[in-house]
């Protein structure tokens, strides 16, 4: 089960779902009466997480005991043999039960004089989380771990050197594999593979056939307690004595490979470790089956694929914590703690010890602390003297370190989501995580084995990748991640094969500090600095040269060519694999460029926005220098999506383009008593103040071209104007005129009885978009501007997303405020990360919070400020619920989005007093969002980005295909002008451009929403859109006939015997005809409509 699977159920936990609350309140009420602190809703949430991903071991593992004890019996049954050369013992084996010794690469040479033994272990015993019971049903598989400790008999004094321990391991376990099979026959299936994907440390995994709950046994040998001196393994020794004449450093330490033998000697002393930890702390297994989940839901797992620190590192951690490791000697952990409180306890111990630069050492020993002398990640258990983390390289340690962090973070938000982020969302896609990846493919290698260290190739270059990117990037990133390509570590094979390898692919992913990534001109040391300025050459090759600097500095410095930060990340990295590594061009392939193509979203972008700002900064201040207006400006604000950076396309003024439509902009002025005490008196006012703003402009500023246009106004007493403002350079601004008086008398007018109440519902529905428009617009857009700077991959993002959102044809139902909402909620509550860093990644964690949210029940509260109280958040909880009660089929309100500027939540939700979206397109959205990010998680980094933005048009019953041609004719407002494709000829030669009234495409789709809304639903993307989509409203059906039908209607003869002699009573839908009057309404922009078959 994967904890992702199911987001809707999961969300119920987050607020008052009613299993929840039935669990929730039974905790409280035994707090309150025991006097103990009430239960935390994030304690409740994880309490019941716990519940629902216990296994049930009886039936997981049905057999599992007798079958674990068939297979100690035959193992202490297996005739015992003395010491015979490893050769003829090895070769005897293969001959006489057709199995091979698992031996490590590379396996012990031809004139080898090893020998080999076999005799009855020393004791058995069942390890793991098959005994503790924290297992949870999500994980990759159910093993049982049984561990076989190795007679100290069969060994000599100086098998921990050159992989003699590792040779006679291996021979061992295929003695026990064999007497396994020729007990247990073909009921099982047998194979080997690595234990944690240590090539050291071969192991038997048998799995039952025909096994509904297909669990395993794996067979584990490992050495007693003892067998070899602490002092000859430490992380300094040399264990491997490598031939000078091979090459190499015969004296180079080992530190894997001590720490793995050191390790086989532990396992009964960490299994008494964590019972006493299970004697002592009552909460100790739910803590580590929390661990567990939170650490599959960020891909950590004790392989060294996965990082190395899996769930036993997390329950040994947890378990010395309980006993020391704080400072004097001081457990950080209290045995008293719930649950809850150790996981919080521990992730903060992650987050906030630096595992490379000062590893904690955990307890106490008389050994002293050689061990911390070792290079990477430590976390030393100084009763064993072991490296907890000897299985972890540095990439994996920052990025433990850097999720503990983001976790810390989230569960310090109490205004957050704590649980989904911490235990739910799967938190290791590639895609998601991190702002550019790269996968670097190494040619097939049959040298595996010759690492040094034996952690294997794969490891190796991952770490010399990691020290190349991590200098060649400095300050640039913040996090750079490596994960190996190759699992074939972690993959099984036959008894009669050879272990497989694979080739060792790496995937590079990187989190940019936007402050850094795009800079163009690095700075190196001083010439002066003659040994940095050697190393800086060193490193950089021919790239680095000597600059001088406007201060007079002279540096060694690098110039880089490209400007973007996906660009530069390709270019640096590029050059630096290729220099220290030889890694060619064609062996990287990069990720994520493909999301910023889309658009296309490029660097000049930004000077476009700040351009259009520029602009009206001109604009504002050429209304306040107009002297002869009967009141004072008191304000102009910006309220269009061109001037907060959140337009899909940037603005582009130019005089030769007349169907850019202009920017909404509104002119606050001055209270005064001079305003008729009408509503319609005002906006007729509002005309002449429009006129004369009009007459002014184009007498003081030469080149301004001014017109005043009508709203599409069904009523007298709304705005009835604007006034569109072109200027000579192609800029141009729609303007507005706000009236504080107006919004008075409209309250007084939603708050008079007296009045029918079909003149308050209308006025109340006025009072609402005058609020929109004049009030909350211009703050939102004020607020955009400022979180755009703030986060600068913003602007990006929701530029990506109205894209998504324009390509799958939802945006006519969907307000551009309200799409931004939706892309600023993942930069202001980032968790399970930070803030994304990038469009990728704000992209598509903004299309999972899509596919996760249960708009149904949740309301969506963005405090932008940071000082939305509480209070306000739980009203707005209530009143949707309150909502839900009065209104199930959500036909007035179906999404509730509050910020802090708006805490109804539904200024940018409700239209006229209808919901928008409805609840059949808030359904389609979240449905196509699921659909997205399962594409995402299925292909991962292989992903096709423009699959993301294909719309599925065989889910429509109609298709209208409009004329491009006549799009752009209907577009222009200067159409009377002939064009000419001479200057001089050309009608509109020094002429200033006027802008579009509208899109008629807009226009066409809002009568077809005016005349067709109840039969047909449409759906449009973008203005340049060729095509609009419809679906025939299901509940429009065949019926009585009666009066006042909702749309045009045909009669049908009955087919049903019952309904004969009625069949002039029963209508149906005229399709042809409403379809007939949809292509006359379009006229010349209507190319064709098609119908579904």
């Amino acid at each position: 089960m994967d904890m992702d699977s199911n987001p809707a159920k999961r969300r119920k936990l987050d607020h008052e779902s009613h299993g929840l609350v039935a669990n929730g309140s039974a905790a409280l009420d035994a707090a309150a009466q025991a006097g103990t602190p009430r239960p935390s809703t994030f304690a409740l949430q994880a309490q019941e997480l716990l519940n629902e991903v216990r296994l049930d071991y009886s039936k997981t593992f049905a057999g599992a005991d007798d079958l674990l004890h068939r297979i100690k019996s035959t193992i202490e049954e297996t005739k015992p043999h003395g010491p015979t050369p490893i050769h003829q013992a090895s070769k005897s084996l293969e001959a006489t039960q057709g199995l091979l010794v698992p031996f490590p690469d590379p396996g012990p040479s031809q004139d080898s004089h090893y020998k080999v033994s076999f005799a009855a272990p020393a004791q058995f015993n069942v390890v793991g989380s098959y005994v503790s019971k924290t297992m949870v049903r999500s994980q990759g598989r159910h093993a049982i771990d049984m561990i076989v400790e190795m007679p100290k008999d069969i060994f000599q004094d100086k098998d921990y050197l050159d992989l003699r321990y590792f040779y006679k391991r291996a021979y061992y376990l295929a003695v026990l594999t064999a007497s396994v099979r020729n007990e247990l026959g073909s009921t099982v299936v047998f194979a080997y593979e690595y234990c944690n994907g240590n090539r050291l440390l071969p192991i038997l995994n048998l799995a039952l056939k025909n096994h509904t709950n297909g669990y395993h046994i794996r067979i584990i040998p490992c050495a007693p307690q003892g067998l070899c001196p602490s002092r000859k393994l430490l992380p300094t020794a040399c264990c491997i004595r490598s031939d000078p004449d091979v090459g190499g450093d015969p004296r180079a330490p080992t530190p894997f490979y001590n720490s793995t033998l050191k390790a086989e000697m532990c396992y009964f002393s960490y299994l008494k470790v964590l019972r006493q930890a299970e004697k002592a702390c009552a909460a100790f297994r739910d803590a580590c089956i929390l661990g567990r989940i939170w650490l599959l839901q960020r891909g950590f797992g004790g392989s060294l694929s996965r990082g190395g620190f899996g769930h036993f590192e997390w329950a040994i951690l947890t378990a010395l914590l309980l006993q020391g490791g704080g400072r004097r000697g001081v457990a950080p952990l209290s045995s008293s703690f719930s649950a809850t409180q150790i996981f919080k306890a521990v992730v903060q111990y992650l987050a906030t010890v630096d595992l490379c630069r000062k590893p904690p050492v955990l307890g106490s020993s008389n050994d002293g602390l050689d061990a911390l002398k070792e290079s990477g990640p430590i976390i030393l258990d100084a009763a064993r003297q072991l490296n907890l983390a000897y299985k972890m390289s540095d990439c994996s340690a920052f990025t433990l370190q850097q999720h503990a962090r983001w976790t810390q973070a989230s569960l310090a938000d109490q205004a957050a989501d704590q649980f989904n982020p911490t235990f739910i969302i799967k938190a290791n896609l590639p895609l998601h995580s991190y702002d550019a990846l790269v996968q670097i493919m190494y040619p097939q290698s049959t040298d595996a084995h010759n690492t040094g260290d034996y952690r294997g190739l794969a490891a190796q270059r991952g770490d010399q990748a990691m020290d190349v990117l991590r200098r060649a990037l400095g300050d640039r990133v913040q996090l750079i991640h490596v994960e190996s390509g190759d699992d074939s570590s972690e993959a099984a094979w036959e008894l009669t094969s050879s272990p497989p390898s694979g080739p060792p692919h790496l995937l590079v992913g990187a989190l940019f500090n936007t402050a850094n990534m795009a800079r163009q001109v690095d700075q190196g040391p001083s010439v002066e600095d003659k040994q940095a300025a050697k190393e800086f050459r060193r490193f950089w090759g021919q790239k680095a040269e000597l600059r001088r600097f406007k201060d007079g500095s002279i540096l060694e410095s690098l110039i880089w060519t490209q400007a973007s930060p996906l660009s530069l990340w390709e270019e640096i990295t590029r050059y630096a694999l290729k220099l220290h590594l030889q890694i060619q061009d064609d062996h990287l392939e990069y990720y994520g460029a493909d999301f910023s193509a889309i658009i296309p979203i490029k660097a000049s972008d930004t000077s476009a926005f700040q351009a259009a700002r520029e602009a009206f900064t001109v604009f504002e201040a050429d209304l306040r220098g107009l002297s002869h207006l009967p009141l004072q400006i008191r304000q102009v604000s910006a309220a269009a999506p061109e001037l907060r950076s959140a337009s899909v396309r940037p603005p582009s003024f130019s005089t030769s383009r007349d169907t850019t439509l202009p920017m909404d902009t509104i002119v606050y002025f001055e209270a005064s008593g001079k305003w008729p005490d009408n509503l319609a008196a005002i906006q007729r006012t509002k005309v002449a103040f429009l006129l004369r703003i009009g007459e002014l402009l184009t007498e003081s500023r030469a080149g301004v071209a001014c017109r005043v246009g009508l709203e599409d106004a069904q009523t007298e007493i709304e705005n009835l104007a604007f006034l569109d403002i072109t200027y000579e350079g192609g800029t141009s601004f729609r303007l507005r005129i706000h009236s504080d008086l107006e919004e008075s008398l409209l309250q007084r007018r939603t708050g008079d009885k007296t009045l029918n109440q079909h003149v308050r519902t209308q006025s109340a529905q006025l009072h609402v978009s005058f609020k929109r428009i004049y009030t909350l617009l211009p703050l939102h857009t004020q607020t955009m501007l400022i979180l755009c700077t703030r986060f600068p991959a913003l602007s990006a993002t929701i530029r990506l997303v109205k894209h998504w959102f324009n390509s799958h044809k939802l945006s006519c139902h969907f307000s551009e405020e309200l799409v931004e909402l939706f892309a600023l909620r993942v930069f202001l509550e980032p968790y399970p990360w930070q803030a994304p860093s990038s469009a990728m990644t704000g992209f598509l964690r903004t299309l999972q919070f899509l596919s996760r949210w249960d708009w149904r029940t949740e309301p969506l509260v963005l405090d932008s400020t940071g000082e939305l109280p509480g209070s306000e958040r739980s009203a707005v909880a209530t009143r949707l619920e309150a909502w839900r009660k009065i209104d199930p089929g959500m036909s007035h309100t179906t999404m509730v989005v509050a910020t802090s500027q708006d805490t109804s939540g539904t200024a940018y939700t409700i239209k006229d007093g209808h919901p928008l979206p409805s609840r059949v397109i808030a359904t389609r959205m979240t449905t196509l969002a699921r659909s997205a990010c399962k594409l995402v998680k299925d292909e991962r980094v292989g992903l096709e980005t423009r699959k993301l933005f294909l719309p599925s048009l065989k889910d429509y019953d109609v298709l209208i295909r409009l004329s491009g041609k006549a799009m752009r004719r209907a577009a222009s407002s200067n159409d009377a002008m002939k064009q000419s494709q001479f200057k001089n000829l050309d009608g509109r030669t020094g002429r200033a451009m006027q802008p579009a009234l509208q899109q008629p495409v807009r226009t066409l789709l809002m009568q077809l929403n005016i005349l067709f809304s109840e039969p047909l639903l449409f759906f449009h993307g973008a203005p340049e859109d060729t095509v609009i989509a419809a679906i025939w409203n299901p509940q429009i059906k065949r019926r009585t006939f009666r009066v006042n039908l909702p749309c045009s209607f045909k009669p049908e003869a009955c087919k049903d015997k019952e309904e004969v002699g009625t069949s002039d009573e029963r209508v149906n839908v005229n399709r042809e005809a409403i379809i007939a009057e949809v292509a006359r309404v379009g006229g010349d922009l209507i190319e064709g409509i098609e119908l579904s078959k």
